[in-house]
């Protein structure tokens, strides 16, 4: 079987615009292919007319530091963000989530575009760049280049706001780690190995002169049929002392506002409830921990 009728391989933004727009049918953009090309075999996804690779896009391979903000290509993959010093000294979050994804070959292979552009509501990467506050660059076939905030892109489980077969994911940007910030992410998934987490926790706190936690940012996946923060975790959090958190309060904040739910092949809502709990116990003490790291380890 035929699962698409013309592959391309541009080398500018532009060029790769340009295919997505003379497709006679449905294009789609792929650079590790982990998500799409399992789709298109398995029947989750018709065959396609153009697949437009991005690989070879600078743009989208780059990661760098400029304006106090990181920005990390859409096609970056998994093992290189999990490698990079760069995420280890202002987004320990993601750095964490990346080398969690798939296994070694996965890794090398699968982009952090790929896992925000397939829009699953567990997806580790999206989870982590949720809690550390990240915009996300789109250029459109239509409307050229801009910017919104990651939580903007998703608009169900497996769906975006914007439309796949004329939009390219660029890239993500972070606010580089301040003094008294930080930020971890943990995960529970079953023990045969399967993909998708059970449930996993992205946190990102700032600490303020009396350690006690000023700000924070919280993200778990599946809690919604999106990625999304839970803001009501947030701010039960916020005024807590740091060396004596309130875990019992911080975790029903969560249980609250999360619409958890049973799956025949991962878990129960009720277990997923009760790992909330457990997931905070790991996740609020490894972000705390980072957040106390000294400015000079985290310039």
């Amino acid at each position: 079987m035929t699962y698409w009728r013309t592959y391309v391989t541009p080398r500018t933004l532009d060029d790769a615009l340009a295919a997505l727009r003379r497709s006679s049918g449905e294009a789609r953009v792929v650079a590790g292919g982990t998500d799409l090309l399992l789709d298109l075999q398995q029947g989750r996804h018709a065959p396609v007319d153009t697949l437009v690779d991005v690989t070879r896009l600078p743009e989208l391979a780059e990661v760098r530091i400029e304006a106090q903000t990181l920005f990390l290509g859409a096609a970056v993959t998994h093992a290189s963000l999990a490698a990079d010093d760069r995420l280890e000294r202002h987004a320990r979050a993601l750095r964490e989530a990346c080398a969690l994804i798939g296994g070694p070959q996965v890794r090398n292979v699968a982009t952090l575009g790929g896992n925000v552009a397939h829009a699953l509501p567990a997806a580790d990467a999206t989870i982590a760049l949720l809690a550390l506050g990240a915009q996300a660059e789109m250029a459109t076939v239509d409307a050229g280049r801009q910017t919104v905030p990651l939580a903007s892109l998703f608009a169900g489980p497996g769906q975006t706001t914007f439309d796949r077969a004329r939009t390219i994911l660029v890239g993500f940007y972070l606010p580089l780690r301040r003094s008294h910030q930080g930020s971890a992410f943990r995960r529970v998934m079953r023990p045969q190995g399967v993909a998708i987490a059970i449930l996993n926790l992205a946190v990102w706190v700032e600490l303020d002169e009396q350690a006690c936690i000023a700000d924070a940012r919280v993200a778990a996946g599946p809690s919604a049929p999106t990625p999304q923060r839970l803001q009501s975790a947030e701010r039960a959090m916020i005024g807590q002392p740091s060396s004596s958190v309130d875990y019992a309060a911080v975790s029903e904040a969560m249980r609250s506002e999360s619409r958890l739910r049973s799956s025949a092949h991962r878990a129960t809502a009720d277990y997923r409830r009760h790992l909330l709990g457990v997931l905070l116990e790991r996740t609020l003490p490894a972000a705390l921990d980072d957040a106390r790291r000294p400015p000079e380890d985290g310039a």
